[in-house]
């Protein structure tokens, strides 16, 4: 296995790799995603993510999104990863485990101290490897969201007309 730093070249990878993690909770539906926002998004002079590919015989086998976070109460800096997915055909290789390391090693070179994560409530499987890998859930904090109308409202652009 051999897992490093997407390219560009891999945004059609890194969204199959998403609609993996879709498919696997029934909510295929739910990504409006493209290959092009992952790319016009990832990469070039401010990506907002990176993400960390890795490859079994040349295969694309699984992937770790990530971007950086910064622990206000902590003083330190971090990462929040957003999507790990890993093929069907190569669960229960390392693929999962290898990412997730990979993942704290790359962080940690560049200067910090943890990782933070949310898990889909109906995704036990994973809720049950991040334990096993040393991941804590926190029972203190709730994530909350606001997207579409709910994000324009809020950002004031309904007021505004802007």
């Amino acid at each position: 296995m051999t897992i490093g730093l997407a390219t560009s070249e891999d945004a059609d990878l890194i969204h199959a790799g998403l609609l993996t993690i879709a498919r696997h909770l029934g909510s295929e539906g739910k990504v409006t995603s493209t290959p092009q926002d992952i790319r016009r998004h990832g990469f070039g002079t401010q990506p907002a993510f990176s993400v960390l590919i890795a490859r079994i015989g040349g295969d694309f086998a699984g992937m770790c999104l990530f971007f950086p976070s910064f622990s206000t109460w902590r003083g330190q800096k971090g990462a929040y990863i957003q999507d790990i997915a890993v093929e069907e055909r190569f669960r229960g290789t390392g693929v999962g485990v290898a990412l997730l390391r990979h993942t704290a090693a790359h962080v940690r070179m560049g200067g910090g101290t943890y990782l933070r994560l949310s898990v889909d409530a109906k995704n036990v499987s994973a809720q049950q490897f991040y334990t096993r890998m040393g991941l804590e859930w926190s029972e203190d904090e709730r994530i909350h969201a606001a997207y579409g109308d709910a994000f324009e409202a809020l950002a004031g652009l309904h007021e505004s007309g802007v």
